[in-house]
């Protein structure tokens, strides 16, 4: 039986560990969506934006690993989608983007056709900058190849791919896509590395495994978990890892964050003779608050598909290879002692009386509600709302922790419940929600129920505490919990403690419609860890040298 080119795309895509595509179809793609449709190779998610649609997919793949597949027209489809995508390259997500173009006789009419912009080619052009590869799909015969080589590289690389179709394509005859063979790393190098990494932390007096994203884009959990119980090291997630080994018996301490963290983790990290970041990405948001500068040339860094120890480099060699190699150095019966209690729950008495709410009584309030109920997933917006995160849990996160995009919470609220299963729940400000907190309207008729945290204080707050006397940080107050219902969900109004508990406890009781917590709470009232990321920033700005 022959298969279109758009059932060979959808097939590999599914081996490759996608599980639905999210999009939106505009009139080049709508023979691309048509075979979609009538193919059901992976179910058809359609959203109200394309931020959205990036977002969602993104989400998917950082919550059950393969790749994310997002879809839209040529023109203002894809380019309304570059910023998701942007984030995606930054925090090395593999999202795959599909987008229809002008089929080949339309380009050559000699016409500016609609959606067009310099040239046919400029979309393809801003692509190249936030993208690991490209193809253009207008040859069924070539086609099989390049589907393989742009997924595979996808995965490799563990970044976003773009793929053109034409739209006198989609429902082309088209051959099978092939899995194309990992390339193997050098023996010899790999040895080499494993058995120096090994060497260094035996002979360090206070080693430190870091876990950042790569870990979970690679799903390495299971074996870091088990690669640190073997050594005995304590084990500290970066930011942006905020929420890995969540679920495992790792000696996890926490999260670092320097000045703006927990103090013990702080210097756990800094006084390491032996950091090991697994996946860690060297940005401002893992590193730029530290206590003392962390000198990266004495670290062991394992990112990119190279391992750096001091003057002494790896290249090509892939994390999973470097972890698969120390594990099979490394005694099985070895055993840690007891895991330290993770040092991000928030502690003490807390009565759920008629108090203002603050962004700590969010944290604690939804860490009584996991104590209850179990864990839920996580997915928050930037701003407060993602330092009050740092005190929730354990539980599994995703966020922009280091693109810091505005508008990715709900969004990839869905994308996480549609690619598994699980309910989340959403952590979101008031100015973010403005952006994409609409895309709540899509929830009932795909089965999605998140529970949506709102922090509505009026304001770009976290933008507002660097520049307190400026107005424009300033938003409207608007009643988000009236218009849920409108959107197929539940809204409450939340201003005291009292009121956050029955609302919480109401939300996790109701399934099958989103339920949406209006959280109102006082300007200028932050999380601790805001306050302390805050003063950290200002202190280390004072203290830089003048040009």
């Amino acid at each position: 039986m022959p298969f279109t080119l758009t059932e060979r795309l959808l097939q590999a895509l599914k081996q490759r560990g996608a599980t639905e595509i999210f999009g939106i179809p505009g009139d080049f793609a709508l023979p691309l969506f048509r075979e979609f449709e009538r193919s059901a190779v992976l179910p058809l998610y359609t959203l109200s934006h394309e931020p959205g649609v990036g977002f969602a997919a993104d989400a998917s793949a950082r919550a059950r690993g393969g790749l994310g597949v997002a879809a839209v027209t040529y023109g203002a489809g894809a380019l309304n989608v570059v910023n998701a995508i942007a984030g995606a390259y930054a925090e090395r997500v593999p999202v795959v983007v599909i987008s229809g173009a002008p089929a080949t006789h339309e380009a050559a009419s000699g016409y500016l056709l609609h959606h067009q912009v310099k040239t046919l080619d400029s979309q393809w052009k801003i692509y190249q900058e936030i993208t690991v590869d490209r193809a253009r799909l207008d040859d069924p015969s070539a086609a099989p190849d390049l589907i393989a080589r742009v997924l595979d590289t996808a995965l490799r690389a563990s970044r976003p791919v773009y793929l053109e179709i034409p739209r006198d394509m989609p429902s082309r005859i088209c051959g099978e896509v092939r899995t194309l063979p990992l390339p193997k790393p050098d023996q010899e190098a790999l040895d080499a590395c494993a058995d120096e990494l090994l060497a260094r932390l035996k002979h360090a007096q206070h080693p430190v495994l870091m876990v950042g994203v790569e870990v979970r884009r690679y799903a390495l959990e299971s074996r870091v978990a088990e690669l640190a119980r073997r050594l005995g090291i304590p084990v500290v997630t970066s930011f942006m890892g905020r929420g890995l080994l969540a679920e495992s018996a790792a000696d996890l301490r926490g999260t670092y964050l320097g000045l703006a963290g927990d103090p013990s983790i702080t210097a756990l990290v800094e006084d390491s003779d032996a950091l090991l970041p697994l996946g860690v990405i060297v940005s401002d948001t893992n590193f730029a608050v530290s206590a003392r500068r962390i000198d990266l040339r004495h670290a062991i860094q394992a990112l990119e598909g190279q391992v750096v120890m001091g003057h002494h480099v790896y290249p090509d060699l892939p994390l999973t290879a470097l972890i698969d190699a120390m594990l099979e150095r490394t005694s099985s019966g070895v055993h840690t002692s007891a895991p330290q209690p993770i040092n991000t729950r928030p502690t003490g008495e807390w009565v759920a009386d008629d108090s203002p709410v603050t962004p700590m009584d969010i944290a604690t309030a939804v860490n009584a509600l996991i104590q209850r109920h179990g864990s839920m997933p996580l997915a928050s917006d930037v701003g407060d709302c993602l330092f009050t995160a740092v005190d929730i849990g354990p539980a599994e996160m995703i966020a922009p922790g280091y693109y810091a995009t505005m508008g990715y919470g709900v969004p990839a609220g869905l994308g996480l419940q549609a690619a598994t299963g699980q309910r989340p729940i959403i952590l979101v400000g008031d100015g973010a929600f403005q952006m994409t907190g609409w895309e709540l309207g899509n929830a009932a008729r795909y089965g999605w129920d998140p529970i949506v945290l709102v922090f509505n204080n009026a304001a770009w707050e976290m933008l507002h505490v660097f520049e307190p006397s400026c107005q424009f940080n300033t938003l409207p107050a608007w009643d988000f919990a009236s218009m849920a219902a409108g959107m197929g969900g539940d809204g409450s109004v939340v201003h005291t403690r009292a009121q956050l508990e029955s609302a919480l406890n109401k939300a996790h009781a109701t399934r099958g419609r989103f339920q949406l917590l209006d959280i109102r709470l006082a300007p200028g009232v932050l999380s601790p860890t805001l306050e302390r990321f805050v003063h950290a920033v200002r202190r280390l700005s004072a203290d830089a040298p003048r040009a």
